[in-house]
């Protein structure tokens, strides 16, 4: 695997701190609380989209997405369909309310509505949920950086975090708005370019659509599954039912969400920049998608490893399964050259029966890559060394690293570094708002702006610290951006269905909410286990959805019991 020289270096180094210096230039010495927290409500519709569209588009999505689709095709997408909807739901009913009590964060809201402990209960389960997922999207360009670099984890996590941390905590909302902006524009840039490069590198014959043929002869396009399996994790009906609850409690309910069109001029500019992203994100995870579809299309020309992960790789050569390893590696090269003559007989035929043979050395090649991580697991236990077997989030820097030309290479890491750096910022800035004016200004006597965007700051960089120790004991799960999902979805569900009774269930109020709230908690976390061990079949994107209706059919049935509670305000 090649490294990176100095135009990557270069490239990469006056991307980042471009980005990071501009930011903290522009929108240092915020004075008071609206400035710092709501970016002093001057953002625009479009800086307010993309910055919305950067909170969640975090390095995950860059390292992650195209390994989701090299391995189980374009069915993914399905998980957005709900985002439309959300966002119309959220424009019509949040953000106007939001708006008309002039709220520092969403939580500020269910103490109107509700009381003092709901409003702490749900920021405590929000901090919760973004604190881990901050966490996370730090350990993302820390695995790609060790793997570029040879450096360990540990050290790029701390980098990372404080990188981020010294224009967060300088800026406020502002700062991770101004960059937020910048670092998109970087990011479509860099994956237009890696997508013509990936098109361009397949062999002359073999065009665009050639290219898609193939992925399609190999069930990687299958976009759309009706089905009503609980089986298949992303369908159709997961994705409007589970990803409309999921999108409507990230969004309207998530401070991270929440605080970026907050900084709105208007109402109409925090609704306009909410629909420029629900028209704009499923055609950018789609076009993600089918850039690690292209990357499989590569790799049916040019020959892959065993395993995406070099370190693995490496470690296998030296180990005591050497041999087997060695083995498995023969194997996969064997059913590659028979791929090769099959898919120039389909080239030449077009015969779907030729199709089914592409798609039988596709599944031998993957029973040889689950053998190989077997084997690996096996090693690292032996070795007591942990080893990271799954390889799904290596695939898409794999090819970046050895197939895209000088500069290049630098651009596409300052691509999955810059979302990296934007998402972490906004987790960053909401969990220290949410803390500041949810949790501790409710319980200290009142004190100055000043003093209050100070512990602001002060919050934001305990929280940045919190996120570099929960990056440097995370590991990799089945595929990170799934992780961040399952983070989501065990707590989403429950929050929004707070929400949605302080919207539409105004009989209902809160000690009966709270403590529904509570039971829900449990259940949800209980069912997520039930099924990890496969005593239930739930995927997780229906979490959002149970855990919603669980928590507003207990609320009403307490409420029944509870007739003499007094009334809350509204």
């Amino acid at each position: 695997m090649q490294m990176l020289n100095w135009v990557d270096w270069t490239v990469l180094a006056i991307t980042l701190v471009a980005i990071v210096a501009y930011g903290t230039l522009q929108t240092r010495g915020s004075k008071n609380v609206k400035d710092y927290l709501r970016g002093g409500n001057t953002s625009k519709w479009w800086t307010i989209g993309l910055s919305v569209m950067a909170t969640q588009a975090s390095a995950i999505t860059f390292l992650s997405t195209p390994g989701q689709a090299f391995n189980d095709g374009m069915g993914f997408v399905q998980f957005y369909f709900g985002l439309p909807i959300a966002m119309i739901v959220i424009c019509l009913v949040f953000i106007p309310l939001y708006h008309r009590l002039k709220v520092y964060t969403a939580y500020e809201f269910l103490e109107n509505r509700f009381d003092l402990k709901t409003r702490t209960l749900a920021a405590i389960l929000f901090l919760i949920q973004r604190g881990l997922a901050a966490g996370i999207t730090i350990f993302a360009p820390a695995i790609i950086l060790s793997v570029v670099l040879g450096w360990d984890l540990l050290t790029l996590n701390i980098a990372i975090g404080l990188l981020v941390i010294i224009y967060t905590v300088s800026g406020g909302t502002r700062a991770v708005n101004v960059t937020q902006k910048h670092q998109m524009v970087v990011i479509f840039i860099g994956m237009l370019v890696a997508f013509f490069i990936i098109v361009s590198k397949l062999p002359e014959d073999i065009t665009f659509t050639k290219a898609l043929e193939i992925a399609g002869a190999s069930g990687k396009m299958e976009v759309l599954d009706f089905s009503f399996s609980l089986d298949n994790r992303y369908t159709f009906w997961s994705g409007i039912i589970g990803g409309t609850f999921l999108m409507l409690s990230y969004f309207g309910t998530d401070q991270s969400q929440v605080q970026r069109y907050l900084s709105g001029k208007s109402v109409r500019e925090m609704q306009l920049g909410l629909i420029f992203n629900g028209l704009l994100k499923i055609p950018m995870q789609f076009f993600i998608l089918l850039v690690g579809v292209m990357v499989f299309v590569f790799y049916q020309f040019n020959e892959a490893p065993v395993n995406f992960n070099p370190t693995a790789t490496e470690m296998m050569l030296q180990s005591d399964y050497a041999e087997d390893y060695k083995k498995l590696q023969e194997e996969q090269s064997q059913i590659f050259r028979d791929k090769q003559k099959i898919i120039e007989a389909y080239n030449t035929s077009g015969k779907p029966e030729t199709a089914a043979f592409i798609t039988a050395a596709n599944a031998a090649n993957d029973d040889i890559r689950k053998e190989a991580r077997v084997l690996i697991d096996k090693a690292s236990l032996k070795m007591d060394m942990k080893i990271e077997s799954n390889d799904k989030d290596y695939v898409f820097i794999h090819f970046i690293l050895n197939n895209l030309p000088r500069g290049l290479i630098g651009l596409l890491l300052a691509v999955i570094l810059s979302a990296a750096m934007s998402s972490t910022a906004s987790e960053l800035n909401a969990l220290g708002s949410t803390t500041t004016m949810d949790l501790y200004k409710r319980n200290v006597s009142e004190k100055t702006e000043q003093q209050m965007v100070k512990t602001s700051r002060w919050f934001t960089f305990l929280w940045g610290i919190i996120a570099i120790g929960v990056a440097c004991i995370a590991n990799l799960f089945e595929n990170l951006i799934q992780l961040v999902n399952i983070i989501g979805s065990i707590f989403y569900g429950n929050i929004l269905g707070i929400f949605l009774l302080a919207f539409f269930f105004k009989f209902v109020k809160g000690n009966a909410v709270f403590i529904a709230a509570l039971i829900t908690q449990v259940l949800i976390i209980a069912l997520y286990f039930l099924n990890e061990y496969e005593y239930i079949n739930l995927p997780f994107l229906w979490l959002n959805f149970v855990g919603c209706t669980i928590v507003i059919c207990i609320a009403c049935l307490l409420q029944s019991l509870l007739k003499n509670e007094k009334p809350t305000a509204t």
